[in-house]
Parts: structure tokens; sequence; C-alpha cells
């Protein structure tokens, strides 16, 4: 389990030679807690996606210290992080990395069918609610970037998580379905007592409380 990610005075490499603005994540001391909503706010190309990257371990090129729980996450091994990202991190890239020649349904069952996480009926009613079920056996690729979004946002939470990072989630969401999909997730991460880390550069997700971060 992870109760706390600490960001200590860390940086993407890219940037350690510009000055940039201030920010309330990148050169700072910033601990995000379990439980909690966050919503980072910033402009394109502040970062965004690498500080997801960076707390899922995808990616180690900054300056400063990454910790959860007091430990740095430098020394962990690859099977650590491997366990991680099955029981503790969840995460939907701006990207999305669905499969397009596979249907909504088959995207879902197949992250689905290694966590054993959550039930069909439940995943049937996820889709109901974000309006996409009609859509359920249609290949990915041929579906909106909206819909596609709605159909990543619930393979991503087809597992356990203590953290559930969203980059740009609903940029291509009306406020309606927006409302609809911030519900479902604040809903599954209620239920296991999980933070939410969810980034933005205009239409941010829809939490309610959430504590907003400048980048």
């Amino acid at each position: 389990m992870i109760n706390e990610i600490t960001l200590k005075g860390m940086l993407p490499r890219v940037f350690v030679s510009e000055s940039i603005p201030f920010s309330e994540v990148w050169n700072a001391d910033l601990t995000f807690r379990r439980g909690c909503r966050y919503l980072v706010e910033a402009a394109s190309g502040a970062g965004k996606s690498s500080m997801c990257s960076f707390i899922y371990g995808a990616r180690k090129d900054y300056e400063g210290t990454l910790c959860f729980d007091g430990k740095n996450v430098a020394d962990f091994s690859i099977d650590k992080w491997q366990h991680l990202r099955r029981e503790s991190l969840a995460y939907l890239p701006q990207e999305l990395s669905l499969f397009p020649e596979l249907t909504a349904m088959q995207n879902i069952e197949l992250k689905n069918s290694l966590t054993g996480c959550v039930s069909k009926e439940e995943i049937e009613e996820w889709l109901h609610e974000l309006g996409i079920d009609s859509r359920r056996d249609y290949p990915v690729g041929k579906m909106s970037v909206g819909q596609q979004q709605r159909v990543g946002l619930i393979r991503a939470i087809c597992q356990p998580f203590d953290f559930i990072l969203l980059d740009e989630p609903v940029s291509h969401l009306d406020e309606e379905n927006n409302r609809k999909a911030a519900a479902m997730i604040e809903g599954v991460a209620a239920r296991q007592g999980a933070g939410i880390i969810s980034t933005s550069v205009g239409n941010p997700l829809l939490l309610d409380n959430a504590l907003k971060l400048r980048l």
C-alpha cells in the first residue's frame, strides 16, 4: 500500500537549464496523500505528462527525489514496480494506449482479465453510465476521441489502486459526460480509500473538493 507520494525538488532534466515560472510541483516539496483529490493545472508543455510518468515509474529523467512512504523510488527493482502497477498505481496516459483493432469491451476485458478486479456486470454498468454501452462492440479505432477517453477511464479502474493518475482524461468530453466520469472515478476511489491525481490544460476533471495545484 502507498499512503504518500512525495516530490522533493523534482524537475524534468529537460527543464534544468531553463528558467521556469512559479510552480507548486517542480522544484518544490509536495506530498500527495492517499484518499485525497488533486487537480494539477498547467499550460501545454509544462510537464504534466512527465510528472505522471515519473510517478508511475515509466521515466526516470528527472532531478530531485521521488518517494513513496519515505522510500526513494530510485532504489526500487523492476519486480517492485511491476507489483506497484498491479496493486497500487492505476494510470490513464494522455495517449490512452488502447488497441485500435479491438472493441471497447475487449480493451477493457484485456485489463480486467489480468486483475480479476471487476465483475462484467459492473463494467456493463460503467459503459451505460458513460453513454457508450451501444459502442461496446465497436473497434476503438473507429470511435471518437471522447468515446475512446471513456473506454480508457473504465479500463484504468479495472484494478486495485492506492492512487490513480489521470493525464488530461476528459479533454474531449462535454460538461455532462465530464461530471459522469468524475463521479464514477470518485466512487471507485472512495471504495478503495484511494487518492486521485488528475492533470488538465483547460478542461479539468470535475472532482469535488479537489486541491488545485499549479504546475
